[in-house]
Formats: C-alpha cells, sequence, structure tokens
C-alpha cells in the first residue's frame, strides 16, 4: 500500500497558507502517519516558517523540495503563487531522503552525499530516484543539470531511473531554493529515494515538431554550439528562421544516437561575432539535431501523451500517485492555456488519484522505459507511483 495525500493553498500568506495545507492532509491521512514528503511553493514565501511547521505537525518526516515557476496538484489543478504538500505513507515501501550541499562547484560530491546519506536511512539500495536539484544561486551563477545528473548516475548506478526537476523562481533567473527536512538552501540537490515494493513508470512528451534536415554538431563547448555541418550556429537556423533569432519557440531536438529518441535544448543568448548560440543545456560534439516548430495545440497534447505512455509501462493495476514535473518555457509560451496541460493529465485518469507537482527550470527523466536517464527541456514528464 502506498497512500498519499495531498494539500494545496493559493494564500498569499505563509501562516495561513500551510495552517490550510496541513489541516487538508491531516483529514485526508486519517491518523496515517507519513513517512516522507515533498513540497512545492512559490518563490515569495517564507519557507523557514512553512518548513518549521511541517516538521512540528510531523516531526522526524523525511521532506524535500524546492521552489517554482508554477505549482500543480489535484486540489488546485494549475496555480501559481501557491503552496502544495504530498505526502506519503506506506508499510511495504520504503523512502528516505537525503540532500547533498555545494552543488554548483562540486555536483559529484553532492550526489554521493545526498545518495549515501538516503541509502543509509533506508537500508536497502534505491530502486528510483527523485530530484529537485537548484538552478539559479545567491549570486546569479548557475547550477549544470548535465553535471548533477551524471553525479546521480555515479552514486546510484546507471540502472536507477531519476525522475524531477530543478527548483525555479518565477523566470527571474536570480535565485532558487531547496526544502530539507527543515532547512532552507540555496545550492543544494536534495532527493528521495524509493525502496522496497515500490512499482513506478513514467512518460515523457514535448510537442515539438522537428523540421528540415538532420544535421551534425561540429563544434561545441558545453552549452554554446559554435558550428552544424560546418557553418556557423547562426546560419543553421537562419536556414530555418529567416532573418528571426533563435527563441525558446524553435529549441533543437538532440538526437540519443542513431536513434529517433531525442531530448530538447533552448537557446538562450547568440553571438553575432562568431555565430556561436548559447543553449541551456549540453551540446555534445557529433551529435545529431534538427531545429523544431511550434504548435501551442500540440505542445498542450504532449501532456496527454506524457500521461498515456507512463500508464501504458505501469507494470501494476492502477497506480497510487502521479508526480508531475514540466518545465518553466511551456508556461511562458503557453501563457493563459497552461492549466490545460493538468487538465488533460486529469481527464485521462483512470480514477480519482492524488496528483502533485510543478513547474521547472530543467527536468530529469529517461527517453524510453528502462532506459538512461537524460537531462531535458521543454519537456513534460509523468511519474506513477503505486504497490502491488
Amino acid at each position: 500500500m502506498l497512500k498519499s495525500v495531498v494539500g494545496h493553498s493559493d494564500d498569499p500568506q505563509s501562516q495561513s497558507a500551510i495552517a490550510e495545507v496541513i489541516e487538508q492532509c491531516i483529514n485526508q491521512l486519517s491518523g496515517a502517519i507519513p513517512q516522507a514528503g515533498m513540497l512545492f511553493a512559490a518563490i515569495d514565501f517564507d519557507h523557514a516558517l512553512i518548513l518549521k511547521h511541517i516538521n512540528q505537525v510531523f516531526p522526524g518526516i523525511d521532506l524535500i523540495g524546492c521552489t517554482t515557476d508554477g505549482e500543480i496538484s489535484s486540489t488546485l489543478g494549475f496555480q501559481q503563487d501557491s503552496l502544495t504538500l504530498i505526502l506519503f505513507c506506506s508499510d511495504t515501501v520504503k523512502i528516505a531522503a537525503g540532500v547533498g550541499y555545494g552543488v554548483r562547484q562540486h555536483p559529484t560530491a553532492a550526489a554521493k552525499q545526498a545518495v549515501r546519506q538516503a541509502t543509509e536511512k533506508s537500508g536497502v539500495g534505491a530502486k528510483l530516484c527523485v530530484s529537485v536539484p537548484a538552478s539559479y544561486l545567491e549570486d546569479g551563477s548557475t547550477t549544470s543539470g548535465e553535471e548533477i545528473l551524471r553525479g546521480l548516475k555515479m552514486a546510484l548506478g546507471d540502472e536507477v531511473p531519476i525522475v524531477g526537476g530543478t527548483a525555479g523562481d518565477q523566470f527571474r533567473f536570480q535565485k532558487t531554493y531547496q526544502f530539507f527536512q527543515s532547512q532552507v538552501l540555496t545550492d543544494a540537490l536534495p532527493i528521495l529515494i524509493f525502496c522496497g515494493d515500490i512499482h513506478f513508470s513514467y512518460g515523457i512528451a514535448c510537442g515539438w515538431k522537428p523540421i528540415g534536415r538532420k544535421s551534425i554538431v561540429t563544434k561545441s563547448a558545453g552549452t554554446v554550439l559554435y558550428e552544424v555541418d560546418g557553418e556557423p550556429a547562426l546560419e543553421f537556423y537562419k536556414r530555418y528562421l529567416g532573418d528571426r533569432r533563435p527563441t525558446a519557440e524553435h529549441p533543437l531536438a538532440v538526437y540519443e544516437g542513431d536513434s529517433n529518441r531525442y531530448y530538447m535544448r533552448v537557446p538562450n543568448t547568440y553571438d553575432l561575432a562568431s555565430g556561436s548560440i548559447n543553449f541551456l543545456g549540453d551540446i555534445p560534439e557529433q551529435a545529431i539535431i534538427q531545429v523544431t516548430d511550434i504548435s501551442r495545440d500540440e505542445v498542450i497534447a504532449a501532456a496527454k501523451t506524457s500521461f498515456q505512455t507512463a500508464l501504458e509501462h505501469y507494470p501494476g493495476t492502477v497506480p497510487e500517485v502521479i508526480l508531475l514535473f514540466s518545465c518553466c518555457c511551456r508556461r511562458w509560451l503557453l501563457g493563459t492555456r497552461a492549466k490545460e496541460e493538468y487538465q488533460l493529465v486529469k481527464q485521462a485518469l483512470p480514477e480519482d488519484i492524488p496528483i502533485c507537482g510543478f513547474y521547472t527550470y530543467g527536468e530529469f527523466a529517461p527517453l524510453e522505459p528502462q532506459g538512461s536517464t537524460y537531462y531535458h527541456q521543454e519537456t513534460f514528464v509523468t511519474l506513477l507511483l503505486g504497490t502491488r
């Protein structure tokens, strides 16, 4: 059994918002004691106060979370400037939290620290890892999603799927917060690991369609793309966009080897002198890429595709909880239609199931069932959890 309850408040006052959320959760728990939880909160709340109240009501709970670019739950649907909490109870699933510090400078060490702490608590190896690490830090610098993921893979092993997303700050790109038990952090890597009798599946979809012919990255360094097929990156984009500059509306599809599976990379800034483009994630040299085009209807429909993919591969009968991670760029590009992503998932549910999630600055999930985990952008990720 995996019992989950969700509380959600759009009250702008921290004290009354967390009081409402906790009351909702207690009413649904019916006396059960949660062992773990996840908190997703808008940037302007008093997060220390909120964590203090949660830990007073549920002492010893393995709690992680982060600030967001929007919140999702089965209680209030899609919201901004809100606070949502999901709690997990189980007598057959062990859920344990860990945290690593200094993730920007030492992502591998931070990942090892978080995994070691969580596995020492659980006493058994992880079957699944959910992570909500830092993105923008207090000095305005950023963490690397790829480096964080690489560290987690080294610590967990390639066979353990990693799902989640990086913290947000409502499109300010200044500073994000992460939560671990009663701590409010700015350069941290919080994780939950799930062990024991846990069933899960995941699905991803973006909705952008690759256009034109496939090309090869002939020169890149980290997040900077210099040349495609031997020509400057800006010239490559110009072939499809004309005089328009690269934006989040036309990300790159980066293919996994020679397969038809791809992950997304969003252009950020560009340099006219060198013809290079800086992206919000690494672009490997020799990768096969395509420019993509946007249809907002198809971007919204991708939420249902993501959920249906997860449901088709769910190894149990009916999942007992759903976690959603969607990209901030999707929310920004969809505008007032962003709420439709959650509505499509809700309408596709076989029955009433607790849902919780948030809008991220980058997503983690495997490209396919049993596949390796990748760092994504502009992607909608669904995670289904349950037991036998």
